[in-house]
């Protein structure tokens, strides 16, 4: 059975990589190129929330393919207002963890390793995976599959804007939208990407810990410490001067994978609202950070890696986070992972 999934999963990330690079090849090409605006001329927001999907697979398309429409009443179109409702109480982790409409396989490997919201006894955990809209010319195949996976997970969280890099920010800022409506009692976020390994009972239980006081202004992962916005031309993180034009970054957490309190998400996120949202998400997190007068907190030592590590039984239970971990390497481990080893 285990052979099967993870042949399913290789076949169909390949895929639906194959149809992802056609796609934005495509959409480069039809992107026009123009200055970005200021904050107080943003785009016009009298757009009514019920648009149709389609009418958002078009219009979610920004002028310059760096700058974000944010604030914005971008819709659910797939949601769970009731996830957070449970007979535990209020949840202690909500897990966001940011996907592709087409990567249907890689949540399922997802939901059977670090993603069981079952794997710390006595912890009420929470998932929901965020995402956006597919490209238009898969936007019918896909949907059709999104509606029948979260028909039997109920864990999808879609939101009516394109799903590409430069719209991360709008992911997880839309997330904290969500949590602001209908989970705001939830003790810690978690900010995940899917390309990692996590082990959610050494977060909770070491880093997060259960019995402890609550800090309202904790936030924690890989930090980076006065950082240099990369200024080359082409470069995947390229910040032009003209979207921020300082020297150096504020010290943020790393992308793939940083946690925080409740209240200070919701502090975080009405920070958003007022500053010109940046493409790069955890920096843009780290920018609300300064504006509230805070820095990450530390993490226990090399806790998190957002470098790639061979995997090592003992090695990871003292891990929270790996970068740079595909599905089929996380169904291979995982068994082992799980077994006790009172060698370590």
């Amino acid at each position: 059975m285990r052979r099967q999934l993870k042949l399913t999963v290789l076949l169909g990330s390949t895929f639906m990589g194959l149809l992802v690079l056609l796609v934005d090849q495509e959409q480069d090409s039809c992107i026009p190129s123009m200055d970005p605006w200021p904050l107080s001329q943003k785009a016009p927001t009298e757009d009514p929330p019920g648009l149709t999907s389609r009418k958002f697979e078009w219009q979610a398309r920004t002028p310059h393919p760096l700058d974000l429409k944010y604030p914005y009443p971008y819709p659910f179109l797939i949601n769970h207002p009731d996830k957070c409702e449970s007979p535990g109480g209020a949840p202690f982790l909500l897990m966001l963890v940011m996907t592709r409409p087409q990567d249907v396989g890689i949540r399922q490997a997802i939901r059977q390793t670090w993603g069981n919201e079952t794997l710390v006894p006595g912890v009420v955990i929470r998932r929901l995976f965020v995402l956006g809209l597919p490209q238009p010319l898969f936007a019918q195949e896909l949907r059709a599959l999104l509606e029948d996976e979260d028909r039997e997970h109920g864990d999808l969280l879609q939101v009516g804007f394109l799903d590409t890099y430069h719209n991360l920010t709008l992911k997880v800022l839309t997330g904290l939208e969500w949590m602001a409506q209908y989970c705001p009692t939830a003790h810690y976020v978690l900010k995940v990407d899917t390309d990692v390994f996590l082990n959610p009972s050494y977060l909770v239980q070491q880093v997060l810990r259960p019995n402890g006081p609550l800090r309202p202004n904790f936030i924690t992962g890989y930090i980076y410490r006065n950082p240099v916005p990369m200024r080359r031309p082409g470069h995947k993180w390229h910040m032009p001067p003209e979207l921020y034009s300082q020297n150096k970054y504020p010290d943020y957490c790393a992308g793939p994978g940083y946690v925080m309190s409740g209240s200070l998400a919701l502090r975080i996120l009405r920070v958003a609202q007022g500053f010109k949202a940046l493409y790069l998400e955890d920096v843009f997190v780290g920018f609300c950070l300064k504006q509230l007068g805070l820095k990450p907190t530390p993490a226990p030592p090399n806790t998190f890696l957002v470098v790639k590590r061979k995997y090592d039984h003992c090695a990871f239970h003292k891990l929270v986070l790996v970068h740079h971990f595909q599905p089929q390497e996380l169904l291979q481990i995982w068994p082992d992972f799980l077994t006790a080893n009172i060698t370590c």
